[in-house]
């Protein structure tokens, strides 16, 4: 697996996969090439169908301004590279017109990029190859006496609580923006922000049902800062980068948690958000949403059970719940926007995390389907999807914005 530093990345949204990997990947190749006159972006299969929608061709052309060049961007929908639903391959021209050199990357979700015919061994993983599921981490944590925090601390070094740091005050920040703007979203859909009004309202409210409703204000807040391009953490993607934040936020709040208890949950949700990388996927492109919010669902579930006293076993059953029951989730965003039905997910994807932790809690932590066998199944059932249903904007909700 590779470092919770590949998964948590600082960026702008309002997609990981179709604006913060065609980013890295033109910044990359400008690197390469930046002798190079003439410049051309070739959009592939999703990011083509969703491209404009998630603003890909203007972060493209503004990356190319930035170093004083342009570029041209070509739409290929129906065409689809071998190796992932998102492609992006970049050409560069010198004077004359001719051919420099060209480069296919794969925008593979949480805003990694991979060239085509790299190296999979130039790819950093700290931890063992024996430790990759749920299951031999478990065990391993049984005979060393580690929690599962403790676990990514041993592999990654005491530094990740430092990297677990930055990611928490970026959270905070979005948190903070989110429940303090106000207005209509970007894009054609002409959708009021409602995080601020959500939480005056939350604030008002009295009772056991109206307390977690602050978890959902926070939720909003992040989703809406996402949407509007603003500063978020991919957890594991900006689409869902709402979930987590929001229930740590709420958690601490609640209980008067001291920082270094939601460093450690961070860590515990990273390595939740990773073995599901390592193992499946958290592209919607490839397995529709429950790749996203089913992902960071589970995250924020195992995060609130282990914040709340939770057993391994307990954080792991609160994981399994978050993934299965977001099993088939489409991913078909309206005018190919992070908005409907993206930002209402993360809120509710918030709410029940919280329900999750709370049931894991109060079992004994054994269950009979494994946090493992859902990742397989998420993998089964993205790929039995329609296209239509996987961030290409042909059918479901998208189909009806039309």
């Amino acid at each position: 697996m590779e470092s919770l530093k590949e998964l948590y990345r600082i960026g702008y949204g309002p997609s990981s996969s179709h604006t913060m990997g065609p980013r890295f990947a033109a910044a990359d190749f400008l690197a390469r090439h930046s002798e190079c006159d003439t410049f051309e972006a070739h959009l592939f299969g999703s990011l083509a169908a969703t491209g404009k929608g998630h603003l890909t061709d203007s972060t493209l052309r503004k990356i190319f301004k930035d170093a004083g060049k342009e570029v041209q961007i070509f739409w290929f929908p129906d065409q689809y590279k071998p190796a992932h639903p998102n492609a992006l391959t970049v050409r560069a021209y010198i004077h004359d017109n001719t051919l420099m050199c060209e480069q296919t990357y794969y925008s593979v979700g949480g805003g990694k990029i991979v060239k085509e015919g790299a190296d999979p061994k130039e790819e950093h993983h700290p931890y063992p190859k024996e430790l990759g599921t749920m299951k031999q981490i478990l065990g391993y944590c049984e005979e060393e006496g580690l929690q599962l925090w403790e676990f990514v601390v041993r592999f990654e070094g005491q530094q990740i609580l430092t990297f677990a740091e930055e990611i928490w005050e970026v959270m905070l920040e979005a948190i903070d923006a989110g429940l303090n703007q106000e207005g209509v979203l970007p894009g054609g859909l002409k959708l009021q922000r409602k995080a601020s009004q959500f939480f005056a309202k939350s604030n008002d409210m009295t009772g056991p049902v109206a307390t977690p409703t602050r978890a959902l204000s926070y939720a909003l807040a992040v989703s809406e800062e996402n949407a509007a391009g603003g500063k978020i953490v991919t957890a594991p993607t900006c689409g869902s980068c709402g979930v987590l934040p929001a229930v740590l936020f709420y958690l601490r709040n609640q209980y008067k948690l001291p920082k270094i208890k939601i460093l450690r949950a961070l860590l515990t949700a990273g390595l939740i958000g990773n073995l599901v990388k390592h193992n499946g996927s958290i592209s919607g492109a490839e397995v529709g949403c429950q790749g996203e919010i089913g992902v960071a669902c589970a995250m924020a579930s195992s995060a609130a059970a282990q914040v709340l006293g939770g057993t391994i076993h307990q954080i792991e059953y609160a994981a399994e719940m978050g993934l299965e029951h977001h099993l088939g989730l489409t991913c078909d965003p309206m005018l190919g926007l992070v908005q409907i039905p993206c930002i209402e997910r993360n809120a509710l994807g918030a709410m029940r995390a919280l329900d999750h932790a709370s049931y894991a809690l109060l079992s004994d932590g054994r269950h009979k389907v494994s946090f493992d066998t859902v990742v397989d199944v998420m993998m089964e059932t993205g790929q039995a999807l329609p296209s239509l249903y996987r961030e290409t904007s042909l059918g479901g909700l998208a189909k009806r914005s039309n």
